[in-house]
């Protein structure tokens, strides 16, 4: 008897390790020491020497059962890419740099070449964000998990000089509330999107004129990752007052996180464009309207607010960056808490 007969096969870890290390080095930073395999990743953190007062930033998360999806359709390279926008849009929130990131795949056996695949998108994420993958792990789980079943999270570390942090303190009635499109779903509420449509290959590999592509493409693209853009805006120099994440528990829950108490956010549904994934998602689950928008980012993966004086510098700076703003709303005294109107 010996550990591979267990269901644990340590020779398709280290093949696992080998074919990732090709994506792993297109994410490397200048202050990354050593290279993929040590007991930990190094992040040398004398680049921040020049700010005020450096204030460490982290975030962790995963994908949801987004994953079921991505089972379903056997494609494994985007999946990466949600779990390290979840985690870097958080950092890039409270307005920091992501620096580095690491990954945890938990899988029921090692298969390494999709365990490669998987890594493909973490890397690729990582290089959105600009922050390095230092490190991660792969956990084999026989017994525990399907065979052909995983799960992955993540881990981001940032940097903000604190005079920068994004804290909503300063929000004033009339500043000016601005969204940035998101790609789709992202990466929330995918349990109800499982309910609403079949989860068969058939289903997911349906195209719908719609939507301009498959139902699972659409529902399987990845997370907007936004760092580039908020970091776009700083360097435009406009102070950006408050930002929130439009993640799961969708307007309600999210944006009301970025106020201080006796500001209200007013947002305005029909300012933008709400893609058609949404609506599809609405009318064939017989979805009410509040309950999308308690759920869903509604095609608005991160809102900003600013003064009113800076809104077309700033709007400028994130179409610069590649990502699309609309101004959806304000800010007004009141009771803490959100309006769509």
């Amino acid at each position: 008897m010996d550990y591979k007969h267990s269901g644990v096969d340590i020779e398709a870890g280290y093949k696992s390790v080998e074919l990732m290390k090709e994506y792993v080095k297109g994410t490397m930073r200048p202050e990354v020491l050593g290279g993929l395999g040590g007991f930990s990743g190094a992040f040398s953190l004398a680049a921040i020497k020049n700010m005020e007062n450096p204030v460490l930033l982290s975030g962790t998360d995963g994908c949801g059962t987004k994953v079921k999806l991505a089972f379903i359709m056997d494609k494994h390279d985007t999946i990466g890419i949600d779990c390290v926008a979840m985690c870097v849009n958080d950092v890039a929130c409270a307005g920091g740099e992501p620096l580095f990131f690491l990954d945890y795949i938990a899988c029921g056996k090692n298969y390494p070449e999709k365990i490669a695949t998987i890594v493909s998108g973490v890397a690729e994420g990582c290089k959105q964000a600009g922050c390095a993958l230092i490190g991660g792990e792969t956990a084999e789980h026989p017994g525990l998990m399907p065979e052909d079943d995983y799960d992955l999270a993540g881990f981001a570390v940032g940097v903000v000089d604190e005079k920068d942090i994004i804290t909503g303190a300063d929000l004033k009635d009339g500043d000016v509330l601005i969204g940035m499109a998101s790609s789709g779903v992202h990466s929330n509420g995918f349990s109800l999107v499982r309910k609403i449509f079949p989860m068969t290959k058939e289903a997911l590999g349906t195209y719908y004129d719609e939507l301009g592509t498959t139902l699972g493409e659409a529902l399987l693209a990845p997370t907007r990752i936004y760092v580039k853009a908020l970091k776009s805006v700083k360097e435009a120099g406009v102070r950006v007052k408050a930002c929130s994440h439009i993640t799961g528990g969708g307007f309600y829950e999210n944006i009301p996180r970025m106020l201080p108490d006796g500001k209200r956010a007013i947002v305005e549904k029909n300012s933008y464009p709400v893609p058609p994934i949404f609506t599809m998602m609405a009318r064939e689950g017989q979805v009410e309207e509040q309950m999308m928008y308690n759920t869903y980012n509604m095609g608005l993966g991160m809102i900003v607010a600013v003064d009113p004086a800076d809104v077309d510098k700033a709007m400028e700076a994130i179409k610069e960056a590649g990502d699309t703003p609309y101004v959806v709303g304000r800010i007004a005294d009141g009771e803490k808490g959100i309006d769509l109107v």
